[in-house]
């Protein structure tokens, strides 16, 4: 039997890394992801985990040391949140571009100016495009279980990408959930040992990341997102293959009571779990309202988020962060990806809860009933923040 505990999420995400046998942890502590690193560092001075501990001085140098050990061959770990995330930006592309496997866990927190600690997407928007993996979660459980998927997944020989776990700061990060841990030994089994394609050694020298000259950088990047856009088929494998092992199965879009629905929320993260309060209040009211979750943020799973959503009228999507003179960057995809279809819905583009304001089940059905009425007006492609006090 499993066993389940009432458990910190920060604790519950360093007992997987400590769980997946990681050989390198690197980090710099900035606040919302502190706890994951502070007990990492504990297990590891106690003897609990065979692994060496980097305390660096910057983000930059945490991500430095990650993209070193994993070029060697060791399964590397860090996290980081928002300022610290912008700061180690230049190396998350070297990562990807070197075809390193390694784990990331962002404590979603909004970027400054003005500066705050509480909880959005802006942090983890700003790498978007920098050719990781990219996850999020809705809650504590969600983020245990993806440190074993992340981990079998960029280092399976076909896929060869660092990922990227986003959960929500404070939201998820600190608070007590019940987790239930899988058994050392059926880890093992799902996450042998990293045997990595290419390593630097001494005896056997390679060249990684070499300067390229215009004649075949274009070549390069191409082959690195075809070979992102190719990971898709080993994703869904690799969720597989853990749900037969938990009973949990997870995808790249995941629905509730979507299938019928005229009007359909779109959303990223733990504001999933709120949202289907509020779909499962207004469908006992009787209004035709699912909710659509999209779990992979990269590579973008436009064919599983037409299936989900083609069928509806109106699309209320959710954004947890501004892009600045534009929609949210959700929205943006979600458009892209229904482009070209004569019956595509309406999408409406909500940016709320952007640093850690609340968004209750009864804000999301205001957003709704919002987005129904200017459609209805003929406002079908709106764009707002939400909530702001007039």
């Amino acid at each position: 039997m499993a066993k389940r505990v009432g458990m910190e999420v920060s604790i519950a995400a360093a007992e997987a890394v400590r769980q997946a046998n990681v050989d390198v942890i690197s980090a710099y502590p900035i606040t919302p992801q502190t706890h994951i690193v502070e007990h990492l560092s504990e297990i590891v001075a106690n003897g609990e985990m065979d692994a060496e501990f980097f305390c660096v001085e910057s983000e930059h140098s945490a991500l430095s040391v990650c993209v070193g050990a994993a070029a060697t061959g060791a399964r590397a770990f860090t996290c980081t949140s928002s300022q610290g995330l912008a700061l180690m930006s230049e190396i998350t592309y070297i990562a990807s571009g070197l075809r390193l496997p390694m784990l990331m866990i962002i404590s979603n927190r909004t970027l400054s100016a003005p500066l705050s600690i509480w909880n959005d997407h802006s942090d983890t928007m700003s790498i978007r495009d920098c050719g990781w993996i990219q996850f999020f979660v809705e809650n504590g459980q969600e983020v245990y279980d993806h440190v074993f998927v992340s981990y079998r997944l960029g280092e399976d020989r076909n896929v060869l990408f660092p990922v990227i776990i986003n959960m929500d700061g404070f939201i998820l990060s600190h608070v007590i959930e019940p987790i239930e841990l899988i058994e050392q030994e059926k880890i093992d089994q799902f996450l042998p040992p990293y045997q990595p394609l290419h390593r630097l050694h001494p005896d056997r020298p390679v060249t990684m990341g070499a300067f390229a000259l215009p004649g075949i950088f274009a070549e390069a990047k191409k082959a690195q997102e075809e070979a992102l856009r190719s990971s898709m088929p080993k994703i869904t494998e690799t969720w597989k293959a853990f749900g037969d092992m938990t009973g949990r199965y997870y995808h790249p879009v995941e629905t509730h009571k979507a299938e019928d629905a005229d009007t359909l929320l779109v959303t990223m993260g733990s504001c999933s779990e709120t949202a289907s309060v509020a779909v499962d209040k207004m469908r006992q009211e009787g209004r035709s309202v699912g909710l659509v979750k999209i779990r992979l943020w990269r590579p973008f799973p436009f064919d599983e988020l037409k299936k989900a959503a083609l069928h509806a009228k109106q699309l209320v999507v959710i954004d947890r962060a501004i892009s600045v003179g534009a929609c949210g960057p959700v929205a943006s995809e979600v458009k892209a990806a229904l482009y070209g279809y004569d019956q595509r819905p309406s999408v409406y583009n909500f940016v709320a809860g952007i640093s850690g304001r609340d968004v209750t089940p009864s804000d999301f059905i205001k957003m709704v009933d919002k987005a129904e009425i200017e459609i209805e007006e003929g406002n079908k492609e709106g764009y707002e923040i939400y909530g702001v006090r007039e």
